[in-house]
């Protein structure tokens, strides 16, 4: 399931990005930013676009939205490791 969100918003940052002016002006027409976004953090950098495009800056409350959704995702980026993990866990379990 967390593959499915992260396949989402690359996909709607990189809509974004090709249709709209939105990220260079987040970025100041930086490249390298949005692009390490789109492969580690695309839904922290989806949402620091989209609160620079509301806000006209990113201070106070809207480093809060950031921050959180920093955390989602990288709980989505975390969790393919805890699964495999818990897999690596219960065969042992298993096995003995």
């Amino acid at each position: 399931m967390s593959w499915l969100l992260a396949l989402f918003s690359r996909v709607a940052l990189l809509v974004v990005w090709l249709t709209t002016p939105l990220v260079n002006r987040a970025f100041h027409g930086g490249w390298i930013l949005p692009l390490l976004g789109i492969l580690f953090l695309p839904i922290t950098t989806l949402t620091y676009v989209l609160v620079y495009d509301i806000t006209g800056s990113v201070t106070g409350w809207g480093w809060l939205w950031v921050v959180l959704v920093c955390l989602l995702d990288l709980a989505a980026n975390s969790y393919p490791a805890r699964s495999a993990a818990r897999a690596r866990r219960t065969r042992e379990g298993v096995s003995r």
